[in-house]
């Protein structure tokens, strides 16, 4: 069931959510003479999922990165759960319940799928030097975290694979294991870098289904898409970014009627055949615009 009553007033690039878990403010960040970045001011709604959608090129990546750490900005502030993350790096981002996934998974290699997993988990005793000396600090913990892992490797349906090398799994299975190993750190806002991005269609709607259930879980999520009928499906939530600014904000179905929205993804194409333009996003709008007519 999609989440309502999100925002205040009209939507517009920028409008206030009844219940922001993260705001950001004048946040800008360039590379040379190109802007990658220029939010003047956004809102993430609690409890929803929230879809970033936009162009290749138009920021999306780079401003995940901003948000979680992994990149600082020329300018700016934004707040997590009204704490500041200005100058927080990403580990500390990590452990505050901001937790990110990637494009291109870094789920390690020649590590199982196991101890990927349990390096998720946060505040462990082993980590302290001393402490790792003497098992008995640490065993308790560790199987409690085993376990935790394992329910999450079931409800991922990768149990059967605990034991594999990470570098064993497909594409679409190492998506899982990052969703899952996620969870591990128990997250409040999970950001979702094109989680379907190179999946078998035939791991999609479990992809999907997983998603769902972190907001029924009580998370909120925040995700970079390309696959516009995903996003119509499952987003309670659709913010456009266009040459790294915001340019629509709505409900998943208006905003694909928006004129600033249909330009962004056609540019050049609006007026021409669209169907010709050898552009997977353009193609994919195209359709969502018959299917809405």
């Amino acid at each position: 069931m999609k989440t309502t009553g999100l925002h205040v007033g009209e939507p517009a690039p920028g409008v206030k959510k009844t219940d922001p878990i993260l705001i950001a403010d004048g946040v800008k960040r360039s590379f040379g003479g190109l802007t990658a970045v220029d939010i003047d001011h956004v809102e993430i709604p609690r409890g929803a999922i929230t879809a970033l959608i936009g162009p290749n090129g138009a920021g999306k990546t780079t401003f995940f990165n901003l948000l979680t750490g992994f990149d600082k900005p020329d300018s700016g502030t934004w707040s997590f759960e009204g704490r500041s993350l200005a100058h927080v790096p990403a580990y500390r981002v990590a452990r505050m319940g901001l937790i990110r996934t990637f494009q291109l998974t870094k789920s390690l290699g020649l590590l199982t799928v196991m101890d990927n997993m349990k390096l998720g988990a946060k505040d462990q005793i082993g980590e302290n030097l001393f402490r790792s000396l003497i098992p008995s600090f640490w065993r308790k913990q560790d199987d409690e975290i085993e376990t935790k892992a394992m329910d999450l490797l079931t409800r991922f349906k990768l149990d059967a694979k605990k034991d594999d090398y990470a570098a064993s799994l497909s594409g679409g299975q190492r998506k899982l294991l990052e969703m899952a190993r996620a969870l591990m750190s128990g997250p409040t806002l999970v950001m979702l870098d094109e989680p379907m991005a190179g999946v078998n269609p035939a791991l999609t709607q479990s992809l999907l289904d997983h998603v769902l259930n972190l907001k029924s879980e009580g998370m909120t999520v925040l995700f970079v898409e390309h696959d516009m009928h995903m996003v119509r499906h499952i987003a309670d939530w659709v913010i456009v970014m266009a040459e790294g600014k915001v340019v629509a904000e709505g409900d998943p179905h208006e905003v694909m009627e928006n004129p600033a929205v249909i330009d962004a993804y056609l540019g050049a194409h609006h007026d021409a055949d669209i169907g010709s333009a050898d552009t997977g996003s353009v193609e994919t709008m195209k359709e969502l615009i018959d299917d809405e007519q």
